[in-house]
């Protein structure tokens, strides 16, 4: 059931707002490489970058490359879209059927995004606009207008961690997904729990450091919003690059990591049906491989042992037209050995899964 919560901003969130929209006015005005992706962009990908306005561009942070594939005429959410980099090339991936909202809460940002609306819209050549920009909170989605279930996919690009309320923001993004939905971020992650002075470090915080959730916990705050099983698709350290920051943070590594998660009834473990996976090839920007994670990558036309969990993931997804699952789970035969290892000696690639 949607509630609005009609949040006031915390002293974090007015931190954060005066960081992205004053302090920083461009983005090599950054101190650290964490909300500056160094991640190619595909050749897709670039080319519709090619077509974003400089002005958006030169205000855009982000530490990764979080868009996945398929999207045409799917409705995407960008949590924190800032000055609308993704969202516009998410609005060119969609097509004029599909559908891009664009939320953030620094003015400064949504200002910029919304300015660009109707030169994107001709760029693209869209008989209308598909894309929209609320100033809002993440963490209070209702309050904007957004329904439960009608969202297709969230994105989000190095955020989710200025988020005060990340319990909140996570709750949120699993009550709009539409059953079978997908999450797919970037977002920086720490090897340990960052220090309560540290979190609170208006500089550490805006860098997108200070927020960085441990990876552990991560994956037990998934878990009480009903996500089982969540899978990481890139991961690449982040250079700090400013020797007061380093001095600061001491021994904490940080890193920029890629993840996906679904909004599927699945285990908490990989277990084994004696299911078996065959891509067929026919999403356009994969023809040859599909990676659903940093191991399982499907080859067209190869059969790939997989666990229950991983048959959903793209048997009860958007992608389920693009696969072939041979069994079901009326069978059971233990725990699904998905360490690399494993994988590479029968021909399957597993993860964390």
């Amino acid at each position: 059931m949607t509630t609005t919560r009609n949040l006031e901003p915390l002293p974090q969130q007015e931190s954060v707002k005066d960081y992205y929209g004053r302090v920083l006015q461009a983005n090599s005005d950054l101190r650290t490489s964490a909300c500056c992706t160094s991640e190619s962009l595909p050749h897709r990908i670039r080319a519709i970058v090619q077509q974003i306005h400089p002005e958006v561009l030169e205000k855009f942070y982000g530490c990764g490359s979080p868009i996945p594939p398929a999207l045409d005429g799917m409705t995407v959410l960008d949590l924190g879209a800032g000055s609308g980099r993704d969202c516009f090339i998410l609005s060119r991936l969609v097509g004029a059927n599909g559908r891009v909202i664009g939320v953030d809460m620094t003015p400064a940002q949504v200002a910029v995004a919304r300015h660009h609306v109707e030169y994107h819209t001709r760029e693209f050549g869209y008989p209308r606009p598909n894309v929209v920009f609320h100033e809002g909170y993440i963490e209070d989605l209702a309050a904007i207008g957004i329904r439960d279930s009608s969202v297709d996919v969230v994105v989000s690009n190095c955020v989710l961690n200025l988020s005060p309320d990340k319990p909140g923001v996570f709750r949120e993004i699993f009550r709009v997904l539409k059953p079978g939905g997908e999450l797919y971020f970037s977002d920086v992650f720490a090897d340990r729990r960052v220090p309560p002075p540290l979190a609170a470090d208006p500089v550490l915080l805006g860098e997108c450091l200070g927020g960085a959730l441990y990876l552990e916990d991560f994956r037990r705050l998934l878990g009480k919003v009903g996500c089982l099983d969540h899978r990481v698709v890139a991961r690449s350290p982040i250079a700090l690059r400013d020797q007061e920051i380093e001095r600061k943070v001491g021994g904490i590594r940080f890193e920029s990591v890629t993840i996906r998660a679904f909004k599927l009834p699945l285990e908490d473990r990989c277990e084994e049906y004696g299911q078996v996976a065959y891509y067929q090839g026919t999403i356009p920007e994969c023809p040859h491989l599909f990676s659903l994670d940093d191991h399982h990558h499907f080859r067209t036309g190869q059969p790939m042992l997989v666990c229950g969990n991983s048959a959903a993931m793209v048997n009860e997804t958007r992608y389920a037209p693009h696969f072939r699952v041979v069994g079901d789970t009326s069978h059971h035969f233990g725990l699904f050995d998905c360490a690399p290892g494993a994988a590479a000696s029968n021909g399957a690639s597993g993860s964390c899964c």
